[in-house]
């Protein structure tokens, strides 16, 4: 099962790319920018659930 901040982060990024298209679309600066900094920290965030789930797999090999 993958870390909770893995699942987290990818709804992040998903969203922050749906807000970042609403702003595109509505002229709407703020809004794009605030999907793409969304869509940063979901990265961040999954990045952090990958380390997460590898350290997991190398205890159990261990």
């Amino acid at each position: 099962m993958p870390d909770h901040d893995r699942v987290e982060g990818a709804a992040r990024n998903m969203g922050g790319k749906i807000k970042e298209g609403v702003g595109k679309m509505t002229g709407d600066e703020k809004l794009k920018a605030e999907g793409k900094a969304d869509q940063v920290a979901g990265k961040v965030q999954n990045a952090v659930g990958g380390v997460k789930d590898s350290l997991r797999e190398a205890d159990r090999r261990h």
